[in-house]
């Protein structure tokens, strides 16, 4: 089983599906391990994720380990976090920030990626392309409306809004999320990788 898992992760390093629309070209970036008990269900990575070809290495990232209660040596041990974004590669910059991820990532790979991670306790779900795919039946929602209607899939699953720098309108908006939600998710991160 792991030399097939190994197999399948080289596969994925070695897509070029998408290569002829891709600004920067193909650099698929991720984090999995059948052992892993969290999924973090991102987007897409940025351009400074696509440089470094590590997952969540930016501003964004600081802020997600922050509201996670993680220091960066759990964060990326991929035997507990398990990191699988809608899109692999960089998709590029659109006219209010990064373009959506490529939908033919999540056709070719997604389904059998989620098959082999049978340990997960606990899926955060982070933006709009990621939540439309995990929470089908909630795509008449905005982000926020998910967000905000978080109990509703706790505690197997957690949407979020994404915690890049550009949400922090949002942030101020909603305190609530940083009062009442937080806490319970740091809680349960905590609780999950103790006995991982």
């Amino acid at each position: 089983m792991k030399k097939q898992f190994a197999l399948l992760l080289q596969d994925i390093r070695d897509c070029r599906i998408c290569e002829v629309v891709l600004p920067l070209g193909p650099r698929p970036v991720f984090q999995l391990h059948p052992k892993a008990s969290i999924l973090i269900a991102a987007q897409a990575p940025g351009k400074k994720v696509h440089e470094t070809g590590i997952p969540f290495n930016d501003p964004s990232g600081d802020r997600l380990r922050e509201w996670l209660g993680v220091h960066r040596n759990s964060f990326y041990d991929a035997r507990q976090i398990a990191i699988l974004p809608m899109g692999f590669c960089y998709p590029g910059t659109g006219k209010s920030g990064d373009l959506p991820p490529r939908r033919e990532c999540a056709e070719a790979w997604r389904a059998e990626l989620l098959a082999r991670l049978p340990n997960i306790q606990l899926t955060l779900v982070i933006g709009q392309y990621a939540q439309a795919y995990h929470l089908p039946n909630t795509t008449h929602k905005t982000v926020t409306e998910r967000v905000k209607a978080w109990k509703e899939v706790w505690p197997e699953q957690l949407p979020l809004p994404h915690p890049s720098p550009r949400n922090n309108i949002w942030l101020k908006r909603n305190p609530w999320f940083t009062t009442n939600l937080l806490p319970v998710l740091k809680k349960q991160v905590r609780a999950i990788l103790r006995t991982s």
